[in-house]
């Protein structure tokens, strides 16, 4: 089974020597001195997750290399966890770099148990996460709108709502009773460039054969006995939009 793949940013030789070694058991590490080499190893391996030392140079005494890092590395890959870490001293930095995007963040010195626990963590966010995505992407394929399936004859369905939902010609939607007519015409709504309007659904069966046609195309004042008032159809109100029936 391949190990996770993290890497660690650190100016300090002899501190990326001890975390390689700690971690090297269950991870495959890489390590990096500067912002330079820490973006080289990201371009190459991918790796999940960051141990990163705001105080890089060409200025280890200050934050800023350390924070630009951070914003290039999630600029390159907004999925990877980054775990800062830092003296005592400058928890503000820490948040801020939180604020930035960070994962979490861990005062040194280091205590290499407790950091374990924090990467761990981090591998396992990464992991649902990325689990959730291939999930979302999966169910993007094998729905539309509120229908789900994977069948062939489902993805046959699919297709040609795509296909219809770029056109503005009239679609006829034929079925028996309970196949999801209503639920077909919706999704060529939603995927329609008519979206934003309404969506309107008349249930002609159950509208009385003598008032369907005022029903759809509304009626004028006086038109009939009973009609007092003006009454705009069905159809005119969805204007802008789709009418299903």
């Amino acid at each position: 089974m391949t190990k996770p793949t993290l890497l660690i940013v650190d100016d300090d030789a002899e501190i990326r020597t001890q975390m390689k070694w700690a971690f090297a058991q269950d991870y495959n590490v890489f390590v990096a001195e500067d912002r330079h080499d820490a973006l080289a190893v990201l371009d190459k391996e991918r790796p999940a997750v960051i141990t990163l030392d705001l105080g890089l140079p060409p200025d280890p005494r200050g934050v800023e290399e350390g924070l630009q890092t951070l914003s290039d590395i999630l600029r390159a890959d907004a999925s990877a966890k980054v775990i800062i870490i830092t003296g005592r001293e400058e928890r503000e930095h820490a948040l801020t770099a939180i604020g930035q995007g960070a994962y979490d963040f861990f005062r040194k010195p280091i205590q290499v148990d407790e950091l374990k626990v924090i990467v761990q963590r981090a591998f396992y966010v990464y992991q649902l996460e990325r689990e959730h995505r291939t999930l979302q992407q999966r169910l993007s394929h094998e729905s539309s709108g509120d229908m789900l399936g994977a069948s062939q004859q489902m993805q046959s369905v699919f297709a040609t709502i795509r296909q219809v939902a770029a056109s503005d010609a009239p679609v006829l939607i034929m079925g028996e009773s309970g196949t999801g007519k209503e639920l077909v015409a919706r999704a060529i709504h939603q995927q329609s460039p008519r979206s934003s309007g309404p969506f309107h659904v008349i249930n002609c069966g159950a509208i009385p054969e003598h008032l369907l046609e005022s029903e759809l195309f509304g009626h004028e004042k006086g038109s009939f006995t009973g009609a007092h008032t003006q009454r705009k159809g069905r159809i005119e109100l969805a204007q802008g939009g789709d009418a299903g029936t």
